[in-house]
């Protein structure tokens, strides 16, 4: 049985990482507020699921950029988890094409994960940013920055961006 065969509606892991834009429509029969309030509550539960994953490649990106490799312990360190739910989640995110992990090795992201992590990092810099460009302080915009980026569409984002670069050249919002 092959890993999407054996997944519930047989979508791989794959499948299911990170659709942000446009990727949920309402369903026919529905009005138009409960359809956008239901498309809302999907794309919440996307963005719950999905953030786990972009977490993980992001980090593993840092600690290779920085350390030059990463390893589970590593990873266990710094999200203050076991090994086990390390060893779990590096085991899905395989499975879904974005890490390649081998026994007693270094962790290393596919294409996919390189290209997922970059965005995570972008998506979380961005939100970072604009949350001190409006006086939130660095610890509390740390904080914030790090749930926030996994709500926000693209849009958002690039909206974000603007009032940032506006509020930066001193332009006003």
């Amino acid at each position: 049985m092959s890993s999407a065969q054996s997944r519930p509606g047989g979508r791989s892991g794959a499948d299911r990482i990170c659709y942000r834009e446009g990727a949920l429509g309402r369903e026919a029969g529905t009005s138009r507020a409960s359809g956008d309030r239901a498309e809302a509550f999907k794309r919440t539960r996307a963005a719950h699921r999905d953030e786990t994953a972009e977490d993980y490649v992001e980090a593993i990106a840092q600690l290779i950029d920085e350390r030059g490799e990463c390893r589970n312990r590593d990873l266990a360190k710094m999200f203050g988890v076991s090994h086990v739910t390390v060893v779990r989640i590096i085991k899905r995110l395989s499975e879904a094409g974005l890490v390649e992990s081998q026994a007693y090795r270094p962790l290393l992201l596919t294409e996919a994960g390189r290209a997922l992590g970059e965005a995570s990092r972008r998506r979380h810099e961005v939100v970072l940013g604009f949350l001190r460009s409006i006086g939130v302080g660095k610890r509390q915009a740390e904080i914030d920055a790090e749930g926030i980026e996994h709500h926000v569409s693209d849009q958002t984002v690039r909206a974000l961006r603007r009032v940032m670069e506006r509020l930066e050249d001193g332009s006003g919002g």
